[in-house]
């Protein structure tokens, strides 16, 4: 563990000695951090959150109240876990058998937003700047910046990078909030040039 002064860990808060903390780290109450975890500088993790030995998690990630990231499972930089986030990492669990040989890998992209309450199926990959609206059950792969909403999850359109909802445009689509636009390449949104 670092002994930076930079970083802080919350005292009734348990972090294994061989985890590797970046600048800036904030560990709040009541979380757990098993051995050979890694997290980015500038992470923050919220009270009762579990990260699972030798999890990769980037810089500049924020993960709420409740949320546990299980082995197999990798956030990016500047991924947010909202509250109660649900991570799975075997398809087909039992009690009384052994599948620690099964996890399957989640990745989350870079600047991911996945809303209170959403579980992620294991094996899927999210791409970065999606959205997963708040309690919906993602089974599938998810592509960059795609609106993800429901049980299972569907998409419902684009979102910006700066994370509001877009509307279609005679081109692509444009942001409704900040006003960015974007054309579609090979089904992945690229910001387009003004002018």
């Amino acid at each position: 563990m670092t002994s930076r002064e930079d970083v802080f860990i919350h005292p009734s808060s348990v972090v294994a000695e061989s985890c590797r903390l970046g600048p800036g780290v904030r560990v709040w109450h009541f979380c757990h951090i098993m051995e050979e975890a890694r997290l980015g500088a500038g992470t923050q993790l919220g009270q009762n959150v579990f990260i699972g030995r030798g999890v990769r998690i980037g810089e500049r990630v924020k993960i709420q109240n409740n949320v546990s990231v299980y082995e197999g499972v990798e956030l990016e930089d500047e991924v947010f876990c909202g509250p109660s986030v649900v991570f799975t990492n075997v398809k087909y669990p039992r009690a009384a058998i052994s599948r620690r040989d099964q996890f399957a890998t989640t990745r989350v992209g870079r600047g991911a937003t996945l809303g209170a309450n959403a579980t992620i199926l294991c094996g899927v990959r999210i791409g970065e700047e999606a959205l997963i609206g708040a309690g919906s059950v993602v089974t599938r792969d998810v592509d960059a910046r795609w609106l993800m909403v429901g049980s299972p999850a569907r998409r419902q359109g684009w979102v910006c990078q700066c994370g509001a909802p877009a509307e279609d445009d005679p081109k692509g689509f444009r942001c409704s909030d900040c006003g960015r636009r974007y054309r579609i390449v090979d089904q992945v949104p690229e910001l387009r040039e003004e002018g």
